[in-house]
């Protein structure tokens, strides 16, 4: 089974994590990684990150200044451990499969 990482530009979206990152911890296919930027958020983003990061060993949480998301996404792409790579907005999810 092949690793799959997933990155996430996180902004300012406290309300939105816990069903956008959930529902990747959720998904039956396992080997996966998920790299979430935090990209300067000013409300708990940051904090939630660290949280899921000590909560599940496949999470990852890179702290950065605010530069957008596309700054975002580039870097967690560079901090990505596997070929296939995914993006999901912080404030979207994936149907569980």
């Amino acid at each position: 089974m092949e690793k799959v990482s997933i990155v996430i530009p996180v902004y300012n979206v406290e309300e939105y994590l816990q069903y956008s990152v959930g529902s990747l911890r959720q998904q039956t296919y396992s080997n996966i990684e998920i790299i979430l930027v935090d990209d300067g958020s000013t409300d708990r983003s940051g904090e939630i990150c660290d949280q899921y990061a000590q909560e599940d060993e496949r999470i990852r949480v890179l702290h950065i200044e605010n530069g957008g998301q596309s700054r975002a996404r580039n870097i967690g792409v560079q901090a990505t451990s596997s070929d296939w790579i995914m993006f999901l907005d912080s404030d979207d999810y994936y149907d569980l499969k």
